[in-house]
């Protein structure tokens, strides 16, 4: 398995554990805790969507420099 998805699971896997550890410690009532579990949530997928973009963009930069180079 490549390294990076190694990372990235472990990443996720330790997010997932925290948010668990959050919820069942959360001293606020049940639905404070669950518009914030919405908003970090909706943070993260934000978060995310940007970082995917990102290197969506840089694969694109390096396949645009592989057909100049190759030319």
């Amino acid at each position: 398995m490549d390294e990076n998805v190694k990372v990235f699971l472990g990443f996720l896997a330790g997010a997932a554990t925290g948010a668990i550890a959050g919820i069942l410690l959360a001293p606020e009532k049940g639905d404070v805790t669950r518009k914030n579990i919405s908003d970090k949530t909706s943070q993260l997928k934000s978060d995310v969507n940007g970082q995917v973009q990102k290197g969506v963009e840089k694969l694109n930069n390096l396949k645009k420099f592989c057909i100049l180079f190759n030319q």
